[in-house]
């Protein structure tokens, strides 16, 4: 085993460091971000994802899974230790397993997408609830979405609940940021690529969609839907068909639908 650091005090850089990357100025300044719980550490180091440091207390010993995980990282030249008061002070978990990392991100400009042939891409507007945006990413994940494009007015992608929610997702899924998705959109068009976006009224069923060719499936806001600068520029508005009573779905769980059949669409 390497000469582990062992952090004793609340007031040590590198906990006042984590504290402050619970604000997104902070993460975005420092381009870091938290992960936090023995599976996402599992994931993190299953895909080589860039992490600066780990942290963990004696209790990960003690919790499911966690002394497999301890002896993967025993000898990690990034592990420090702390007593399980300073990693309650430091979790933002409502039960703590006992480990916490520090990872890197890129910010991803849309100038770098790299999508190749015939790709499916999501664009949020304004998707504001950290639960949603990391079940979207995550089932992201499982349908082989090509990119995430996420607007100014989302909730960040590296959120501690986003990052949570994708359950690893966020390791493996490109996402990228746009100040000026209008511009975007109209750059993906005159490639050829056709823009839906979800909306109750005039809208076509996504079983008659064709997401076989290269498109961009636009996700609006919870309570608003889609702006009307993009609805504006839509090739077809699209809607789930429903029979009972509800006049619409949480946007998470229309997205996975709509995903779904865009990937069943591309299997056959």
């Amino acid at each position: 085993m390497n000469n582990m650091l062992e952090i004793t005090s609340s007031s040590n850089p590198m906990i006042k460091m984590i504290k402050g990357l619970y604000r997104r100025k902070e993460r975005r300044t420092r381009k870091l971000f938290l992960i936090e719980g023995i599976k996402m550490i599992g994931e993190c180091l299953d895909n080589d994802y860039p992490m600066e440091s780990i942290i963990y207390c004696d209790g990960l010993l003690d919790m499911r899974g966690g002394e497999e995980l301890f002896e993967r990282i025993r000898d990690d030249r990034r592990l420090f230790k702390v007593s399980n008061r300073i990693y309650e002070e430091i979790s933002d978990m409502e039960t703590p397993q006992g480990i916490l990392g520090i990872a890197r991100f890129e910010s991803n400009s849309t100038t770098d997408i790299e999508i190749g042939d015939n790709p499916f891409i999501l664009l949020l507007d304004r998707v504001q609830d950290p639960g949603n945006m990391g079940a979207i990413i995550r089932t992201s994940d499982a349908f082989g979405i090509d990119g995430i494009i996420v607007t100014n007015g989302c909730v960040d992608t590296y959120n501690p609940k986003v990052v949570r929610a994708t359950m690893g997702s966020i390791f493996r899924v490109p996402i990228y940021g746009v100040q000026n998705e209008i511009e975007l959109i109209n750059m993906f068009k005159d490639e050829g690529m056709a823009l839906y976006v979800t909306a109750l009224e005039g809208s076509m069923d996504i079983r008659e969609v064709n997401f076989i060719r290269s498109c961009m499936l636009v996700i609006g806001n919870e309570s608003s839907g889609v702006s009307r600068g993009i609805m504006e520029l839509a090739d077809n508005r699209v809607k789930i068909p429903m029979s009972g009573g509800a006049e619409s779905l949480n946007v998470a769980v229309a997205s996975s639908i709509i995903m779904y059949e865009g990937m069943r669409q591309r299997v056959q």
